[in-house]
């Protein structure tokens, strides 16, 4: 197995003009082009030091083997396009074995200031299978103004990759999804941010706050109508706040939960439907579902149901990371038998939920 991890120290490029610091916590993967699949999530942090220079650490994961993980020191030297890493030393290492290790080495960075982005190519110390890796990390970042008018609707935009936006620290209040949020603010208000692109179990949680200018413009009282006793009261206008509630006593698809091809990893675009779910059973204490996995009819029918009991265990296991109770779900999968598309579709590697009475 090949693994790597690093982090870096910036220095910032002498000159009239100032480069744009670099310091915060990045997300994304390492892949490697000899190792088809295989993908070693990284979580960097990055902080200032003295000067102009930065210092930090780089957590990585092996994907599917989340027990075997490495954390570096790095130092890094900034670069016209970017910055140059090296690590320092391996400050902590799990799941270590005498037939795996991780890859030591330099690592060249661009930075993209648009997309929060750094695209890095590592040139390794030739030792067993080590000698290049690929990475692509990205950084939350507010990218629209930092204090808006009181009242007034505005769209906040932020960097990043697969976001999301909670109102709470315990992210437990889901308010959005995406680069963009379209809202009002009448107060300074804290957004709590994650990346679901290549999460870890280091993976943090970024707050951006954006502040409020003026007052809300205030609306002048409607003169109350005399009762009309004959007349039914007005009923009440629909609540169009709260998303419809996904679970039913018949089986729902849950909407972009995909998967990948022969396999029972969650594709990230499906995770706001995800969360949608957990914070439906939040809400609805009592409410016990089944969750039922399919494939699609590519392969074979043995391996097939397999892959749908653990697609099916891969959506329990990422709500009850959500906080929810595992025993108030329980997981079917029926494999390739009941595909809702002609195959091969796609849309057939999908997962049903329902309420179970």
């Amino acid at each position: 197995m090949k693994r790597s991890i690093w982090l870096g120290i910036a220095v910032l490029l002498a000159g009239p003009v100032k480069a744009q610091s670099l310091a915060g916590i990045w997300q994304g993967v390492e892949t490697d082009t000899d190792q088809p699949g295989a993908s070693w999530p990284s979580v960097l942090r990055m902080q200032n030091g003295k000067g102009t220079g930065l210092f930090g650490v780089m957590y990585q994961e092996a994907t599917g083997r989340p027990g075997v993980t490495v954390t570096f020191q790095i130092q890094a030297s900034r670069t016209s396009g970017g910055m140059r890493l090296e690590h320092l030393r391996k400050l902590d290492e799990t799941g270590a074995s005498p037939f795996s290790y991780w890859c030591e080495g330099i690592i060249l960075f661009t930075y993209d200031p648009a997309l929060e982005k750094l695209t890095g190519r590592a040139d390794y110390d030739p030792i067993g299978r080590c000698d290049k890796g690929t990475y692509v990390l990205y950084r939350v970042k507010l990218k629209s103004a930092a204090t808006v008018r009181a009242g007034a609707a505005t769209t906040i935009r932020v960097s990043g990759r697969d976001v999301r936006w909670y109102a709470d620290a315990d992210l437990k209040q889901l308010v959005n999804s995406g680069n963009e949020y379209r809202t009002k603010l009448s107060k300074a208000t804290t957004f709590y941010l994650t990346q679901g692109y290549y999460p870890t179990r280091e993976s943090a949680v970024v707050p951006i706050t954006v502040q409020v200018s003026g007052a809300a413009a205030k609306t002048k009282p409607q003169p109350v109508p005399r009762s009309t006793p004959d007349l039914a009261p007005a009923p009440a206008p629909p609540d169009t706040t709260r998303p419809a509630p996904l679970v039913s006593e018949k089986p729902v698809v849950l909407p972009t939960v995909l998967f990948r091809q022969g396999k029972p990893d969650l594709l990230p675009e499906g995770l706001p439907a995800l969360d949608q779910l957990a914070a439906e059973l939040r809400t609805r204490p009592t409410l016990r579902i089944q969750v039922a996995g399919h494939t699609d009819r590519l392969g074979e029918p043995q391996k097939n149901l397999a892959l749908s009991e653990q697609r099916a265990a891969a959506v329990k296991a990422y709500l009850v990371k959500a906080g929810i109770a595992a025993e108030r779900i329980s997981t079917i999968g029926y494999g390739d038998s009941r595909p809702i598309y002609p195959s091969p579709d796609v849309r057939n590697r999908r997962v049903e939920v329902a309420e179970v009475k």
